[in-house]
């Protein structure tokens, strides 16, 4: 038994591209394991994160420590899933593997807790309170604002852009690492009159972000960025590690690409995964050069290893997908093939309308569920979330219940903020979003009484306990001495107490007559009050706890369109954005036509047209076995009268060449064929319309 134990193979589960890129590296002089720079082109379903999760282990089995390995995801979850598969390879195999820490792989994680993780060591080095409070797009969004306000920009003659927008602009910038007036120019043009007014808020935000010891997202990846870009600190955190792997490389920023370079220069121990073809987030700042220049910035070029094999689609799904992204000009070129000889041609299905369109895609629906399949193994993908609009009434209509991702976050909801800014609060006393926020729970307590209250605070150095000394509103008089007996004991505690947990159920017993006085539909609130208490218990300190939740939020049951969860099944509605990383049986993808795919806003430059059939393939490759493209034939217009019948002829997308036409079912699907077989001319009388016509002059 002992001897099938020991020969047990490890990476036997891996097809030959799979174990060639998970054992990629050497034994060296020093009887270390060493890689040079790798680069995985993982195509779509063909097991990119069982590669990963294997070369992982491969590493830890070959004698690297854990902890000298950095694992960097975009989601907290994709590191728990590639923690959780990392331990169960190197349990099962039976060699001498050094064991993986409590905490499974103490250096996994996102970019954004990594840099945080950072930052707090190198506080000191940076300027920075160990302390920093760190800030959600609202709370970043609401500090903007504030400072909008105080520059006089809500009170011009002309429309200033509003703090959303503001804030995206900041953050393009800093991502991008381009100036404000080349960002306005290629992105925002109707902004660029206020160029100079947005630059002074940007330097206002920012100050106002350093007064009160607070980063948002962004300058958690800049700090770190700016940390390693000094040789002396980046040689000593690119010492702590043997190996640095990246997953969803293609979705990096160039500040990502920056740190990375900057730890590891040379290259050594490093390793990308990532699929050029499904780069698709180019509004969030990613840069689809990153993985395509990556092999040429070192010397020599870095090992690349295409996987090709896919194990989630049928062979006639993939040849269509396969002919689409051929005819990208700049790419790594791969052909994605499938042992599923099974299924049928894709189907290019032409209707009417948007009415027409939503009576295909529910009649087949339901026809697809008689035949076994569920509702949940179905979804239909569309460009924007507004394509939707005319589905969801004919699936109310019909009542089906559907999921529809992309909603309110459980973060985002006020009575959640409301709660976590008394714990954000009581951690960073100088975190002003978050005591304005606090302090108007109180009655009586406006903005200027709010104000005058942090003024006060600040004049005493932000020490908590001088709250006490300050005279509330006749309104709140009954409630502040509660109130700073609770911010005083919430401050006093020491950062890391065992039990902090505790400090939940104190906020949430002070919280509870403020939550039925300020909102409706207490029940579902405080649910979601009592879940958040359940979550705390999973994090060692307060600070990790708030830290966190920010950077990777959990979704609530808000993203649910009506109460599906209630019902025994429920389609999936998705935007394609939504549906990277996500696969069903059926797929229905929505006004395959040019305007939308690609996007009408999209048809200006080269690259972005480029991005849109990579969005193409992302949404035609989430299909298992079967795959429609819908073709509406005209889009009525808005802004007319119930009744009016005004509409626009819609063009067939560029994307649908002849070539990529030739791998799929063309069909047309209207009216028009039931109206066919309900009336049949019986006469064969004919009358010559054409000589009486002559006739008439």
């Amino acid at each position: 038994m002992q001897v099938a134990e020991q020969e047990f193979d490890h990476l036997g589960l891996l097809n030959p591209a799979q174990r060639l890129a998970a054992e990629y590296g050497e034994r060296g002089d020093d009887d270390g394991f060493h890689a040079g720079p790798l680069l995985v082109i993982a195509g779509a379903g063909t097991g990119k994160t069982m590669t990963l999760a294997h070369r992982v282990a491969h590493m830890i089995i070959e004698g690297v420590s854990p902890e000298r390995i950095l694992l960097l995801t975009f989601t907290r979850r994709a590191s728990q899933e590639m923690t959780r598969r990392v331990e169960s390879i190197v349990r099962a195999s039976a060699r001498d593997a050094i064991p993986l820490p409590a905490g499974g792989l103490p250096w996994s994680g996102t970019f954004h807790s990594i840099a945080n993780r950072l930052l707090r060591r190198f506080a000191r080095n940076l300027g920075l309170d160990p302390g920093f409070s760190v800030l959600d797009r609202g709370d970043a969004a609401d500090m903007i604002d504030v400072v909008r306000h105080e520059q006089k920009l809500t009170r011009t003659s002309r429309r200033f852009p509003k703090k959303d927008t503001c804030l995206a602009i900041y953050s393009r910038c800093v991502n991008t690492q381009r100036p404000l007036a080349d960002t306005l120019d290629e992105t925002y043009p109707w902004c660029a009159d206020w160029a100079d007014e947005l630059a002074e808020l940007f330097r206002h935000y920012v100050l106002r972000k350093q007064q009160c010891q607070s980063l948002d997202y962004d300058d958690l990846l800049l700090y770190w960025s700016h940390l390693v870009a000094e040789p002396e600190f980046a040689e000593e955190i690119g010492s702590w590690f043997d190996h640095v792997l990246v997953d969803e490389y293609q979705d990096t920023n160039l500040v990502q690409a920056q740190i990375l370079n900057a730890l590891k220069p040379d290259g050594s121990g490093v390793t990308v995964v990532g699929d050029d073809a499904q780069s698709i987030y180019s509004f969030r700042a990613a840069d689809v050069e990153n993985i395509l220049g990556f092999p040429d910035q070192y010397m020599p070029s870095a090992k690349v290893i295409t996987l090709e094999q896919n194990y989630r689609s049928t062979q006639p799904l993939l040849d269509s997908a396969n002919c689409l992204i051929a005819e990208s000009e700049r790419q790594y070129r791969k052909n994605l093939f499938s042992e599923r000889r099974d299924g049928g041609k894709p189907r290019y299905i032409t209707v009417e309308d948007g009415d027409a369109e939503a009576e295909y895609v529910v009649t087949s629906i339901l026809a697809n569920r008689e035949l076994g399949m569920a509702l949940k193994d179905q979804a239909v993908l569309f460009r924007g979330a507004h394509h939707s609009d005319r589905l969801e009434l004919e699936l109310v209509r019909r009542n089906i219940p559907y999921v529809k991702f992309g909603g309110l976050k459980f973060l985002e909801a006020a009575h959640v903020k409301d709660l976590l800014s008394v714990l954000k609060w009581a951690e960073n006393p100088r975190n002003e979003v978050a005591a304005f926020r606090v302090l108007k729970l109180l009655p009586g307590m406006g903005p200027a009484n709010a104000a005058r209250c942090f003024e006060r605070l600040a004049v005493n150095e932000h020490c908590i306990s001088a709250l006490k000394e300050f005279r509330a509103p006749a309104a709140a008089a009954g409630e502040w001495p509660a109130f700073c007996s609770l911010m005083v004991s919430l401050g006093g505690a020491e950062i890391g107490d065992r039990g902090w947990q505790s400090q939940v159920s104190e906020v949430r017993r002070w919280y509870q007559p403020h939550l039925e006085r300020i909102y409706d539909g207490i029940d579902t609130r405080e649910a979601d009050l009592e879940q958040l208490e359940q979550i705390s218990g999973r994090y060692p300190t307060r600070e990790r706890f708030l830290t966190e939740l920010t950077l990777d939020p959990p979704s609530a049951a808000g993203d649910l369109a009506g109460d599906p969860l209630l019902d025994e099944d429920y389609l999936i509605l998705s935007t394609v954005h939504s549906a990277k990383g996500q696969e069903w049986e059926s797929v229905f993808v929505l006004n395959v036509t040019d305007g939308n795919f690609p996007s009408e806003f999209a048809t200006g430059k080269p690259e972005m047209i480029e991005e849109e059939r990579r969005l193409l393939y992302v949404a035609m490759t989430r299909a298992k076995q079967s795959l429609s493209l819908l073709s509406p034939l005209r889009f009525h217009v808005t802004q007319q009268r119930r009744d009016g019948d005004r509409h626009v002829y819609g063009a067939r997308s560029r994307f649908m060449t002849d070539r990529l036409l030739a791998t799929l079912d063309q069909r047309f699907a209207g009216r028009s064929e039931a109206e066919g077989a309900a009336f049949r001319v019986r006469s064969d009388k004919q009358i010559d319309v054409a000589s009486r016509m002559r006739e008439m002059w």
